[in-house]
């Protein structure tokens, strides 16, 4: 049986190109996203490739739901191989660190925090069992590095990527992987670049990186598992962080 990619916010930016590199390995995709339509839009994409995939519609920013729907996933592909978790959208902007309150927080915790914890909870079983599994983790740059007017969902994503560096150390020798990809760059097709193209100081403020070659990131972090951590881009990252 085929392996079984789930991408969870799936989109039209890296969701998609991770989707079409893994795919063009063989894997099949589960996509999970809100909007339905746009999900079928980019099964049919994938079909066109010769990829087999299929639409989850899903708000993850309810982990309670993650259950369900991975039980989902798994009767529809009858597996689950990689994850790879990174819904960030043009939804989700910055706070300066002053005007940053508790309710803006409380409400990005979910998305950012919560429910990739949950989606590890409900895969780890089966990745125990098969002595094999990759969580890949996409996060922005303001995670790693904070800087001042960014912040916001920078910090509750570097406690999402404190956890992955502990999952990470935890399961290295079960045959189990845990990466993370921190991006500091605008995702050319992207719902966030669309977002921003409206703005041109938002768009002046980051580079301009095509998810395709991020993606190969992901599929290169996947198949040597020699690192926790690929930061995009390179200059950004003062040295290799090893696994």
């Amino acid at each position: 049986m085929s392996k079984v990619i789930a991408i969870f916010g799936a989109g039209t930016g890296l969701g998609v190109s991770v989707a079409h590199r893994f795919g063009r390995e063989g894997f099949r995709v589960a996509l999970v996203a809100r909007r339905k339509d746009r999900l079928d839009a980019l099964v049919e994409q994938l079909a066109g490739k010769g990829i087999e995939a299929a639409a989850f519609s899903a708000d993850l920013s309810e982990p309670a739901e993650v259950p369900a729907l991975v039980a989902a996933i798994r009767a529809r592909f009858g597996r689950i191989d990689v994850v790879e978790y990174g819904p960030i959208g043009g939804e989700q902007g910055f706070t300066p660190a002053a005007q940053l309150d508790a309710i803006t927080l409380q409400g990005l915790i979910p998305l950012l925090l919560l429910t990739p914890v949950e989606v590890v909870r409900a895969v780890l079983p089966e990745w125990t069992e098969r002595g094999d599994g990759a969580f890949l983790l996409t996060h922005g740059y303001s995670a790693a590095q904070p800087m001042p007017h960014l912040s916001g969902v920078g910090p509750v994503m570097s406690a999402a990527r404190n956890y992955l560096y502990s999952l990470n150390g935890e399961l290295a020798d079960t045959g189990i992987y845990a990466g993370t990809l921190s991006i500091g760059a605008m995702i050319a097709r992207s719902e966030a670049a669309a977002a921003a193209e409206a703005d041109s100081d938002s768009l002046a403020a980051f580079p301009v990186v095509d998810p395709d070659d991020l993606a190969e990131y992901y599929w290169d972090m996947y198949t040597k598992r020699d690192r926790v951590e690929q930061i995009y881009p390179e200059s950004l990252a003062p040295q290799t962080i090893a696994g």
